[in-house]
Parts: C-alpha cells; structure tokens; sequence
C-alpha cells in the first residue's frame, strides 16, 4: 500500500508562476542553464543549477555551487519569490502538450515506501549523479525538485481528480517551450479521500527522478546518523512527487549516436550488421513498431530488422534498445557499457531525428539509431520483476516544472 499525505510547500504567488519555472536541472547543462536563465533573477535554475552564479571556471561539484544553491533557496523564500502554504496540502497538477493533457496528484511520498519498494525503480543510479543530489538536498535542506511517479489508474481516483479540476486553478501558464502548466489546491475533504485511495495502491512506479528519489532516501540516512533519532513526522521521511496515472502518460524514444566505426570503414560496418539484421536502405527516419530500429549512416536512413528472432517473454532482452545493445553495439562498435563509455551519446525524443542527422552531417557521430519507444506497460513489468531497464530506456515528456512546490525539512 503507498503512503501519501499533504505537505507543506513553497510556492510562488500566482502572478510569478510563470518567471520563477523551470526545466528540471538533469535536461540541460550549465551553459543552457545560464542562457534560459538570462535576464531572470526569479527563476528556479538559480536553485536547481546555482553554479550560474558563479564563474564559468567553477566545478560543477565545487563547495561554493552547493552554498550558492542553499543562499539562492533562502533568498528566494526571504523575497516572497517562494511563499510556504499555510497548512499541508495536496494538489493537482496538469500538463498540456501538443493536444493532450495529463493530469497528476501533487503529495509528499514516503522514504519508507521507497526503501520497501512499495515504490518501484526501473534503472540503475550513477553514483556520481546521486552524490551531488544528496549534497543539494543536505546543504538546502529540502527537496527542491519532485519526481515523477505512476501507477496502474483507478477509476475513483480520476473520477475525484476531475472534479477538483473542473474548479478554478491556482496557476495556469504556457512555458517557453509551449507545454501549459495548470494547479490546483486540493479541498480538505479530498484530500482525506486520496490518502486513503492511495493505500489500496499497491505499488507506484518512478517515471523519472531514480536520482532524485534515491537523493531523499540517503538524506534521510544521513540526517538520521547524524541526529541520532528522527521523529515519524519529521519532513525529511517525505519526499514531493507528482503522480500521474499509467493510462495518461507518453514514452518517446531516446535515441543513440556513437562517435566512430570502431576502426571499420562505412562498407566494412555495414557488412558487419547486414549478418545480424536485414537492413533495407532508404527507410523512413522513424520506426513504425517495436521490433525495428532506424539508422542513419554517412546521409541514408537505414531499417535494421533482427535476423534472428527476439523472446518476447523476457521482458528486458526484449526490449529494442536491448537487441540493439547485444547485437550490435557491443559486438560492432564495441560498446561494453552504454552508461559510461564516452563514445555513445544519447538524444532524448523530445529533441526529434533531426538532431540525429544534425550530429552525424556535420561529424559529431559517425553512425545513429533512432528508436521505437518503451511503454509503460514495459517499464512497468520490469520493474514488477525487480529487475532494471538498460540505460536510457525511456524519454518522459513533457517534463515536470521545477519551483512550482517545494519541500523544505
């Protein structure tokens, strides 16, 4: 059963919703952070991705990036740029994008849940990646950033979700990037209503955010150790998550580059692959099922189709990115370990083909596959079996807005 329940957040007053949002820190780098930030001293990436503030020469894991982050946060809160709720709440969360919208409960999590794996995880964490979030979140003291969960819908849960949501909202903007986001306070009678909904949930499902989930379990550790006891209440056990039911959400693909041919000529390479797929020149740029993979090489799409046959009934070598892993990856191009190898790239959905053909045309990769997305029902039967997804399995979009609610301890 998932533990869910209101939290005190801080939030933006509703004529700055728009300026103080954000992209998430893991969707862009620094220099894009700095330029989407430009001219703007409210907004969120000041928190989420402080070295902006710095000079350019300063190391993403320096001391002074994780105090900038802390002054920045407390400044925010001391300017009324973020303005804590005056009681716990829960709330919905809407985002719209190219014709369909999505709608999610706003609550604060539980550690607990996450340690049990009431909450379930698909893929594996970079420790470097989850050091610098549990150094954000210890130096801050609070969860600037929520995650991203699903679960299998329930009627009653969105019968309620659209009764809240036919009221007047809270927030209601359209973001640079043109996806609208729109917010409700949940009543406190609904609220009740949730929580209890949500213990006949047997399990939720990290979408996005394994960094960010995996952040608050080990701040809690480390907050624990260092206190000595925590009481239940305490904030810290709690994380915010945005949670938003299987049946509304999109998977996009996220696609591979790699660098060079390891040491093959073009004819060489594609020789190599003609013995482990058929490969049919001239095919479109994406594929039309699972089961096929594109790829483009020295200006021509290519479809590459499994010679040999795939088991459907392993759920994680049948993914395409596993096949494209296992028979031509690692044994062509030679790449052993897609997580850390420099010589593989990864271009989310969002970004389109054309940043593929972009790459290779002007000689940033040598070769690149366009792939045919994940499902949910994929994700979530791996994650059912307690295994992981290979790495960069899937692109959520549209991503959650970062500064929206925020979770102090």
């Amino acid at each position: 059963m998932a533990e869910i329940r209101p939290f005190v957040s801080g939030r933006p007053p509703k004529e700055m919703a728009a300026k103080v949002a954000s992209v998430p820190y893991d969707v862009i780098d620094t220099a894009e952070a700095r330029q989407l930030a430009a001219g703007n001293g409210v907004s969120f990436l000041h928190v989420c991705r402080p070295e902006i503030d710095l000079p350019e020469e300063t190391h993403l894991y320096d001391e002074a990036v994780y105090a900038r982050g802390r002054q920045n946060l407390d400044g925010f809160y001391r300017d009324g740029v973020l303005v804590e709720d005056p009681q716990p709440r829960l709330l919905v969360y809407r985002q719209v994008f190219e014709g369909r919208s999505q709608d999610g409960l706003v609550a604060a999590c539980s550690v607990d849940d996450y340690d049990s794996d009431v909450i379930k995880k698909h893929e594996k964490t970079r420790a470097d990646k989850e050091n610098d979030r549990v150094k954000h979140v210890l130096t801050q003291s609070a969860h600037a950033e929520p995650v991203f969960l699903t679960y299998r819908a329930s009627p009653t849960i969105d019968a309620r979700i659209a009764k809240i949501t036919a009221g007047e909202p809270e927030y209601d903007f359209v973001a640079p990037d043109g996806v609208g986001h729109v917010l409700w306070i949940v009543p406190d009678d609904d609220a009740e209503f949730f929580v209890a909904s949500f213990r006949e949930i047997a399990r939720l499902y990290v979408a996005d955010g394994h960094h960010r989930s995996a952040s608050a379990s080990r701040a809690r550790k480390a907050l624990l150790e260092r206190e000595g006891t925590l009481a239940p209440g305490h904030p810290v056990n709690w994380f915010p998550a945005a949670i938003f039911p299987d049946d509304q959400l999109r998977i996009m693909a996220y696609n591979r580059l790699v660098k060079d041919l390891f040491g093959r000529t073009k004819d060489e390479f594609l020789a190599e692959v003609s013995k482990v797929f058929l490969v049919s020149p001239g095919a479109g740029a994406v594929p039309e099922a699972k089961g096929q993979v594109r790829m483009y090489l020295s200006g021509v799409w290519y479809g590459l189709t499994p010679k040999e046959p795939v088991d459907p009934s392993d759920p994680i070598r049948s993914l395409d990115v596993s096949v494209l892993q296992e028979r031509l990856l690692a044994p062509l191009l030679g790449i052993g370990d897609p997580r850390t190898d420099k010589r593989i790239d990864f271009s989310g959905g969002i970004r389109g083909t054309s940043e593929l053909t972009r790459k290779v045309d002007a000689g940033l990769a040598a070769v690149a596959f366009s792939m045919f997305p994940t499902t949910v029902a994929e994700l979530m039967a791996i994650a059912d079996a307690g295994e992981t997804m290979p790495p960069k399995s899937t692109w959520f979009e549209p991503k959650l807005r970062s500064g929206l609610f925020v979770h102090r301890f």
